[in-house]
């Protein structure tokens, strides 16, 4: 049974609705719209689950127009797929002239016509139960589809040999080219020692008949000299030289570290250059494009354009009865959507992902009409260039600055909290964002919560008298501008988290960045670890670090890690992962597919992306920037 039906544009005006309770379905639908249409993301089986309802969706890209049923999640209609597709045929066609002329506003009688194709939908799902399920035959199997030689084992065909160049020879060359070429007879291949091994001198042999087979006129030669010329040892490692000097020498001086222990917090050797450089908010990446590349740009604005000024009734209009129109299918796009999924696939987006969004363009496409002269690949192209940039432009905006100059007014501190996998560098990633408040004049405390990796607190020290070396107490009237919140290891992370926001608060320090150990998505303890530190800290910004460099890992992890600290803290509304830090995009060149990858699979924003080593290597996602490069 169908609670609700609803006919709708895609501007918001209802155009006919249907409702069999009194309950309110208006947050269903508009977490529909919310989160799937207006985010351009495509559904399974155009479905979406809210609460207790489950809601279906169909659209019609001709006229803008979107028809959307609720029923109860519990229930297990079959019917609903069917009576979706008639309920949209027949409304087309009793209203396709007023629709085609823009009257919206119209009295849409459709109750009749509603209640028929309904019992129609009922009808053909009951008889679809009392058909039996017949058995797939064979050649409906994907077992028909396979050939007799493609089920033979063949071992020596797996491991094909090298051939020059590099190329692999298939199996004909392997077994044919020897055939072909005539060789004088050479006695056979010596047999095998008594343990079972060959020896040096019956290996070099058995080599160099192989290789005057193969037709190398020098093999005898060379296995000649091989024999006579004794290999030269391996060079070991010198020992090191320990030049005392006498007992007055210094036993400092023998400290071969670059940064030894013995240097005062002020005496690190640091480029003056990067003082200044990050002031005020991040800068965007930026992407380099050719001439070429700029001007297929120019010539898809005009594109744009001359499309605008179409609708608009422009000078184009009188050529409106000469060029015609043709609509979309999905067998038209086809071809171009297979295209563009194996552009991103190779650009490492995440394979399921990016089938998704090539779903959600030939549905967004399917049925629209286009003009004569637009070919079916640019448009989708085009299209997909639109959905890409609306999935990385964040639904809401992450203003650190702002965000910690507010907490500073109520005399708090601003808390931020980094997580992720082992190794993808969030100590390094902190320590570029700690350099970039300290541009912008807020003290900062580091709190050593990674107490399980070994060198965790050495390297945060470490990054903390760097920064003070850049920002020195003299220049900032007298206040160390970084300050290390460190118990050593072994302790708790959540009270160690705890305890520095309370040292802060006292302090009257700005903002606390939260470093935690690297943990897999699998492991729960440690995940237990993580959502108890959130739960019990709350911090202001729980940021995710993951690499550029993977792609369908991305989503396992960052999947995990949200359901993890939505399992493991025991509250009705857990706080999950509000932003992404992406590093190592320096090393990935074009392949920026996981940033969409993130992006897609949480809907968070990426805050900051790590482009390189020094401290002023940090940027701010340029969505444009990024699909340009994800495209090219």
């Amino acid at each position: 049974m169908l609670d609700f039906f609803t006919i709708f544009s895609k501007g918001g005006i209802v155009l006919w609705c249907f409702q069999s309770t009194s309950q309110i379905f208006t947050p269903s639908v508009n977490a529909l719209i919310r989160s799937v249409i207006l985010q351009e993301r495509s559904a399974a089986n155009n479905s979406f689950d809210h609460g207790s309802l489950s809601l279906k969706y169909k659209l019609d890209n001709e006229f803008d127009l979107i028809f959307v049923v609720a029923f109860q999640k519990i229930l297990q209609l079959s019917y609903v797929d069917k009576f979706l597709n008639d309920v949209h045929l027949e409304f087309r066609d009793m209203y396709k002239n007023e629709l085609q002329e823009g009257q919206v506003f119209g009295n849409f009688d459709f109750s009749s016509v509603y209640k028929e194709v309904l019992a129609g939908a009922e009808e053909w799902a009951r008889l679809q139960q009392m058909v039996p399920k017949q058995m797939r035959s064979f050649e409906e199997s994907l077992k028909s589809k396979k050939t007799v030689s493609s089920m033979i084992e063949r071992p020596h065909e797996q491991k094909q040999k090298q051939g020059k160049g590099g190329k692999k020879k298939n199996a004909f060359e392997e077994e044919k080219v020897p055939e072909l070429i005539k060789v004088p007879d050479s006695p056979p291949l010596s047999p095998k020692s008594a343990n079972g091994e060959l020896d040096e001198e019956t290996l070099a042999q058995n080599r160099m008949r192989l290789a005057q087979k193969l037709g190398s006129p020098n093999a005898k030669k060379k296995a000649v000299e091989k024999q006579k010329s004794p290999k030269p040892k391996k060079a070991g490692k010198a020992p090191t030289q320990w030049d005392l000097g006498g007992t007055n020498k210094d036993v400092a001086n023998l400290e071969r570290t670059k940064d030894r222990p013995s240097d005062s917090p002020n005496t690190p050797n640091y480029d003056a250059r990067l003082i200044g450089q990050m002031v005020g908010g991040i800068k965007d990446l930026e992407v380099e494009s050719s001439d070429e590349e700029e001007e297929e740009e120019e010539e898809s604005e005009v594109q744009m354009q001359v499309s605008k000024e179409k609708k608009s009734g422009g000078m184009f209009s009188i050529f409106k009865g000469l060029v015609g129109n043709k609509s979309l299918s999905r067998e038209s796009m086809q071809p171009a959507l297979e295209k563009m999924c194996d552009l991103l696939i190779a650009k490492n987006v995440a394979a399921d992902i990016a089938k998704k969004l090539c779903e959600s363009v030939a549905v967004k496409l399917d049925g629209k009409v286009i003009g004569t002269f637009d070919g079916v690949a640019s448009v989708v192209k085009n299209t997909l260039n639109e959905s890409l940039i609306q999935i990385l432009s964040p639904r809401r905006r992450v203003d650190i600055l702002r965000d910690a100059l507010e907490s500073q007014r109520k005399n708090r501190p601003y808390v931020m909290t980094f997580c992720g996998v082992n190794g993808v560098g969030k100590s390094t990633n902190l320590a570029k964002i700690c350099f970039w408040l300290i541009e912008n004049n807020f003290r900062v405390l580091i709190a050593a919560c990674d107490t399980f990796r070994a060198g965790a607190v050495e390297q945060l020290r470490t990054h903390m008298r760097h920064l003070n070396a850049l920002h020195s107490s003299e220049m900032h009237n007298g206040q160390q501008m970084v300050q290390l919140y460190e118990k050593g290891y072994g302790k708790d992370a959540a009270g160690i988290a705890m305890e520095a926001i309370n040292f802060a608060r006292e302090a009257r320090i700005d903002i606390v960045l939260v470093d935690t150990a690297g943990r897999m998505q699998d492991n729960e303890p440690l995940m237990r670890a993580l959502a108890k530190l959130i739960k019990v800290n709350d911090p202001d910004l729980v940021l995710f670090v993951g690499e550029a460099l993977v792609g369908n890992e991305a989503v396992d992890q960052l999947v995990k890690f949200n359901q993890a600290l939505a399992d493991y803290s025991a509250t009705d509304n857990p706080h999950l992962i509000d932003g992404i830090v992406l590093t190592k995009f320096d090393t990935i060149d074009d392949k920026v597919g996981a940033a969409i990858s993130m992006t897609y699979i949480t809907g968070q924003p990426i805050v900051f992306v790590g482009t390189g080593q020094t401290y002023t290597d940090l940027k701010s996602l340029n969505a444009k920037a990024v699909v340009h490069a994800l495209m090219k």
